[in-house]
């Protein structure tokens, strides 16, 4: 296991990270959340934010969907290639 495909590795974990927290804290569309409360239970509701902080974490949410998929793809071809 070469370097790249550590520190590639260690990357695919923080996006992963990233995409877990972000949408657990997102507010849900439908009748449950993630974790199991009501859709008006949900984190920004009982501490006064707007809607603005929803639309940050919707956006982090896909940055990190678009860099753990290129991610991804580069360790991949960096394994069959170096």
């Amino acid at each position: 296991m070469g370097i790249v495909e550590i520190i590639g590795g260690v990357l695919l974990i923080m996006a992963s990270l990233v995409i877990i927290v972000s949408v657990a804290l997102q507010e849900s569309k439908g009748r449950l959340t993630a974790l199991g409360g009501t859709s008006s239970d949900s984190f920004f509701d009982k501490n006064g934010r707007s809607r603005t902080a929803e639309a940050t974490l919707i956006r982090a949410t896909k940055i990190a969907g678009v860099a753990l998929f290129v991610i991804t793809l580069a360790v991949f071809a960096a394994g069959v290639y170096l």
